[in-house]
């Protein structure tokens, strides 16, 4: 009989550490278990290390981060790990050169996120984006979504919004930055969006903060669905 314990899961982290740990808890949280020997292996490099995101795609002038996460990737899959996740958006600029760079599996985090939003909702047309300027400046997201002919929605108060991921990593976030960033949510509804995709890290760490009558689709928790899913699978 082939051995059918639960897949063991490589967490590509530190962008930023509170995110990575933030991933852990939903993990955790939505993991069948009545005992510790129920909940899944999790081997996390929680790099804060990793250079800039924001400096390589937004400023222009920063290393890129290629390199750093593809020997994280490579280390935790000698480690062990049975499938790789990185829990940052932006992140996954870089993930064909991630992907490619190992033997096993890398879930990439924006295909499911776009899938999981149609898939809720099939008459889905417009989607507000609510993540870091560089991925509007990169188009991350777009490819997935209108190959779904779904367009993205971006808020004119999007500096705001940039602000607050900011913030939240330096744990400096104000109630003034929050109302703003529900404007911004608010904007998109306007705009007409019919559902709103969380689509940063940071701001999923303050999910709760945010206000909108709107469908939300956290691509952290979203994640974290994925890799129970897929480390239960034991076929």
């Amino acid at each position: 009989m082939p051995n059918q314990k639960p897949k063991t899961v490589g967490i590509i982290g530190g962008m930023g550490p509170e995110a990575t740990v933030d991933l852990m808890r939903r993990v955790i949280e939505l993991t069948p278990a009545s005992d510790d020997a129920d909940h899944i292996r999790m081997l996390v490099d929680n790099n804060p290390k990793v250079p800039s995101r924001i400096k390589a795609l937004i400023d222009g002038d920063g290393e890129s981060p290629a390199p750093c996460l593809i020997e994280m990737a490579q280390g935790l899959e000698r480690q062990g790990a049975d499938f790789l996740v990185i829990p940052c958006n932006t992140a996954h600029h870089y993930y064909p050169e991630v992907a490619a760079s190992v033997e096993i599996p890398v879930l990439n985090l924006i295909e499911l996120t776009a899938n999981a939003a149609k898939e809720q909702q099939p008459a889905l047309e417009r989607v507000g984006l609510l993540a870091s300027s560089a991925l509007q400046r990169i188009h991350l997201y777009e490819p997935w979504f209108e190959a779904l002919r779904v367009k993205i929605l971006y808020p004119s108060q999007q500096p705001a919004v940039m602000e607050l991921i900011r913030a939240v990593k330096a744990k400096q976030q104000t109630a003034q930055q929050l109302e703003a960033y529900n404007r911004a949510a608010e904007e998109l509804a306007q705009q007409g969006a019919q559902c709103l995709v969380v689509a940063c890290t940071e701001l999923s760490v303050i999910g709760e903060q945010l206000q909108t009558p709107l469908p939300v689709y956290d691509a952290s928790e979203l994640l974290a669905k994925a890799i129970v899913r897929s480390a239960l699978d034991t076929s």
